[in-house]
């Protein structure tokens, strides 16, 4: 293939002419990764100890955090973290991530799924850092090294044999200059997610429990018991799933009638990722476990047990799994969405949890939940309470939307900058 001018042919594939490329160790004054055993070293507090999961998305993530007592050897040393050094995922479901310490973490340590780079020239470490991240083209230097691996995973002579292109430093710069300010976008638009999210829960708090009183509202809450909710007028408006007999894995097609599985039933969302049909015939055999758009579906299973989402229309029916219970709401007296948020509120989760039986997975049967009460208002109030937080809930799925959205130009930037395709000189 003929060479496009002013580019040249390289191990990591096409770069400009006035880039060069060198090996992670060439630029790297120590390679190294945590070691087993710290486990005895947890504490409830000490020194900040990184783990696999706290390596995300080019940044440090602390949500999760596990603090240590180091021991005061040469271990202990060797997987100190300094500043701007460069971390690396290296065993588990998440190999490949990395980070850059670019925060006062104190006295800090890496777990054995963290590998660390300590660049001879800490600039380097913010373009190094993108230039590996995933969905860049240095990535799949991290991908090919995995392949054909029954578990995924990077040795540090992986690492020392990464190839890294590297601009002049003044476009290495730049580089890093406008992926950083997308990135600072993106981290106020998950701050002004978060936000609002933590509004919506407030305001879930109030208006749910008729701790406030929208204006204008004077009808008395009561509680109702779930199956009184369902609407009588419609046949199975409150049944279970199949006998596990009745709907096998034979049943199972490539297209046809979809059977949602326990794990589509998300904590508040429809999961879509697992797709698994049957045909009209068995769904006619079963019409007492089939179940519709916009009506309400729960799980008899936990984690956590009684957990509720909402019937997507992407089909025009479904089959329940054995696992699931379909509701239908009274629309004379209850709003649908009313209800649903009511299910998922943590006080009903309580107290599902509390009906349900078993010690290390909780399950709860179709009786139980009949019986289990959900404090309601007259219909004019939850047609109100509704309104006011699906208005919050739209704001926020306009903010997730413009989040992945950058995300999406970030990445195309990344494709373009990282590979010189684009140039900012």
């Amino acid at each position: 293939m003929e060479l496009k001018a002013g580019c040249k042919q390289t191990e990591i594939g096409v770069i400009p002419e006035d880039w060069e490329i060198a090996c992670l160790s060439q630029l790297a004054e120590l390679i190294t990764s945590g070691s087993r055993g710290w486990a005895k070293y947890y504490s409830d507090s000490g020194a900040l100890f990184v783990r696999s999961q706290n390596v995300r998305d080019g940044r440090l993530d602390f949500t999760d955090n596990q603090f240590v007592n180091p021991p005061k050897n040469s271990e202990g040393s060797r997987t100190q973290l300094k500043n701007l050094d460069l971390l690396i995922t290296i065993t588990g479901n998440s190999v490949g991530n990395v980070a850059i310490v670019e925060q006062e973490l104190g006295e800090a340590y890496i777990s054995q799924h963290v590998g660390l780079v300590r660049l001879s020239s800490p600039v380097l470490g913010k373009f190094i850092c993108y230039f590996l991240s995933p969905n860049s083209s240095g990535n799949l230097q991290i991908l090919a090294s995995q392949s054909g691996q029954s578990k995924p995973g990077l040795t540090l002579k992986n690492i020392h044999d990464f190839w890294i292109a590297l601009p002049p430093i003044h476009e290495q710069n730049a580089i890093v200059a406008a992926l950083s300010d997308v990135d600072t976008l993106l981290a106020k638009l998950d701050a002004l997610i978060a936000k609002k999210r933590d509004l919506k829960q407030a305001a879930m708090q109030q208006l749910l429990t008729a701790q406030t009183r929208l204006p204008g509202f004077v009808g008395e809450w009561v509680n109702v018991a779930l199956g009184d909710i369902a609407d009588s007028n419609q046949k199975w408006s409150f049944t279970g799933g199949p006998f596990g007999s009745n709907l096998k894995s034979s049943d199972y097609i490539d297209d046809g009638v979809r059977i949602i599985q326990l794990q589509n039933i998300g904590d508040g969302e429809f999961h879509n990722d697992s797709k698994v049909f049957t045909t009209s015939k068995k769904a006619d055999e079963l019409l007492s476990c089939n179940i519709y758009p916009g009506e309400i579906i729960l799980s008899k299973m936990g984690d956590p047990v009684a957990r509720a989402c909402i019937i997507p229309p992407h089909h025009e029916r479904y089959l329940m799994c054995s696992d699931g219970i379909r509701l239908v709401v009274n629309p004379k007296k209850f709003n649908t969405y009313f209800i649903f948020l009511a299910i998922n509120y943590p006080d009903f989760r309580s107290r599902a949890e509390n009906a349900g039986t078993g010690s290390t997975r909780k399950r709860i049967g179709l009786t139980e939940l009949r019986n289990l009460e959900i404090f309601c208002p007259p219909l004019p109030e939850q047609i109100a309470i509704v309104t006011i937080l699906s208005d919050m809930d739209a704001e926020i799925t306009a903010l997730e939307a413009r989040r992945d959205k950058t995300r999406t130009l970030k990445q195309g930037m990344m494709q373009e900058l990282l590979t010189g395709k684009t140039r900012l000189i």
